[in-house]
């Protein structure tokens, strides 16, 4: 319970209509979820207008409204408080009521295309391995210590994750490491969260459904590093030519960078990059690991990079990040009794899909083959869909293209999107196979030993959503069956 008051501590105030001295027991941007002596937060939503909820909301027992555009008709018994940006008011009143968790442990947000979830999850791995009591807030899951909390966005709405940090500080977590999406600072759902550091993966073509052109994706990405405070630290792949675009503006006093390219403060060179893992040095101490691939190299000196700024011994965190998994849906490796392997990864961009490809070329035998098994998301940004063909053709010996989740889209117009640009040698090497379980079964009986497939977009994912439905699909699921690890499916 807090005062209505006490709430609205920068909220961006424009107009109040009643008393603040209220003692509000609940906030709620969702009028189906007001209780008595609750706050409504009425948000322009991108398919509603939370601002034609109000009366719903008061007649579940809201005593205070919070929104952009006062209505005509007031009630008496409740207080209307009029705010610039709903938005940002909802994040703060969320940050105020818990009593600002984020300011009381050692929060690091990580933000960037690819590497988000590697990146905070190996961070995550790394300080509970090193005794610290850490969360995680990520794509796949959230983690208070070892207990885990379901995850539905990459990062959470404002008020469930001040909610979520605040269970972490009763937990006794002293560290927490965040994904945070372009869509989430584009919402303000991180505003009022005070970071200790953030770090920068890199930026590719993504999401320009939702954010229409690159620089608005790349304005919202700099969001992060415009907010951080003077007592914190920003850390960025300089490799990436936004990298410096990030830190303009940023407050930070301890400014860095990582890469493999050039000189900068924490330098990686790959030594070997093997199926098995990479062999590399960080700042010249070499070290095995148990990931494979450039990009990964680049995710390792992310979470070396930032475990040096939250204060631990080099030796301490190398020695440590030796023994670190990739997450899974992360290049994750299954092996078939014939001699074959697959790779599941959430390869979904372009950038991605490439940087995976291009990973097994370099690490696989000369004799194997690449099978990739591929497809684009329905009601998403359709330009990348014949940049993804185009990059599966071109890389791999055989490319089934399939469906991934059509949504509301027909998974066919999909795939005829993504051979619009295949040269005729190209189309060759593609089949077309719009159930994903077939598409899967079907690359995996095509391989002979020593061959790789490669199913690319889903990761981690344990569904796949068709007409608005969600039905249980699993990609490390249907390749252990189609290699004879499970048991056929039940009719």
């Amino acid at each position: 319970m807090k005062l209505l008051r006490d709430l609205l501590f920068k909220a961006g105030l424009e107009e109040v209509h009643g008393s603040t001295n209220l003692a509000v027991e609940q906030l709620s941007a969702d009028s189906r979820n007001v209780k008595k002596n609750g706050l409504y937060c009425a948000i322009q939503g991108l398919k509603a207008d939370g601002h034609a909820f109000i009366h719903k909301a008061i007649e579940a027992g809201a005593i205070a409204v919070v929104c952009e555009t006062l209505p005509e008709q007031k009630d008496p018994k409740v207080t209307y408080v009029r705010v610039k940006n709903s938005r940002q008011a909802w994040a703060w009143m969320a940050a105020n009521f818990y009593d600002h968790p984020s300011h009381k442990l050692k929060l690091v947000g990580i933000t960037g295309t690819n590497g988000k979830t590697s990146v905070a999850t190996g961070l995550y791995q790394l300080f509970s391995r090193m005794g610290y009591q850490t969360g995680l807030i990520s794509t796949v899951e959230n983690k208070i210590g070892n207990t885990s909390v379901p995850a539905t966005h990459t990062t959470p709405d404002a008020l469930g994750l001040n909610q979520l940090l605040s269970q972490m500080l009763a937990a006794g977590i002293t560290h927490c490491f965040m994904e945070v999406s372009s869509h989430a600072l584009d919402q303000a759902r991180v505003a009022g969260i005070q970071f200790a550091g953030a770090i920068f993966t890199n930026i590719s073509h993504d999401h320009l459904d939702y954010h229409k052109t690159m620089d608005n994706y790349i304005r919202a990405k700099k969001q992060l590093f415009d907010m951080l405070p003077e007592n914190s630290w920003a850390l960025v792949n300089v490799d990436d030519k936004r990298g410096p675009v990030m830190l303009q503006n940023c407050k930070s006093k301890e400014q860095k960078g990582f890469g493999l390219m050039q000189a900068t403060d924490f330098k990686g060179k790959i030594i070997e990059n093997l199926l098995g893992g990479l062999f590399m040095s960080f700042n010249q101490t070499e070290v095995s690991t148990q990931f494979t691939g450039t990009f990964n190299a680049y995710n390792l000196l992310a979470i070396f990079g930032a475990a040096r700024l939250l204060g631990q011994e080099t030796q301490h965190v190398l020695t440590t990040l030796s023994t670190l998994q990739p997450p899974p849906g992360r290049f994750q490796s299954i092996s078939s009794p014939n001699g074959a392997s697959a790779i599941v990864d959430y390869a979904h961009t372009p950038d991605a899909l490439e940087s995976v490809l291009q990973t097994l070329k370099e690490t696989m035998s000369a004799q194997g083959r690449i099978l990739c098994v591929i497809g684009c998301g329905g009601d998403r940004d359709p330009s990348k869909r014949p940049l993804m063909g185009k990059i599966a053709a071109g890389l791999s010996h055989k490319a089934i293209l399939t469906s991934d989740n059509p949504r509301s889209e027909d998974p066919i117009k999909i795939i005829e999107e993504m051979q619009a640009e295949l040269t005729i040698e190209e189309k060759i090497k593609c089949l077309t196979i719009p159930s994903r379980q077939e598409a899967i079964s079907a690359a995996c009986r095509l391989t002979e030993p020593g061959d790789v497939v490669l199913i690319a977009g889903k990761g981690h994912e344990t569904y796949q959503e068709i007409k608005g439905e969600r039905h249980h699909f699993d990609d490390v699921e249907e390749v252990k069956r189609a290699f004879g690890l499970l048991n056929p499916k039940e009719d």
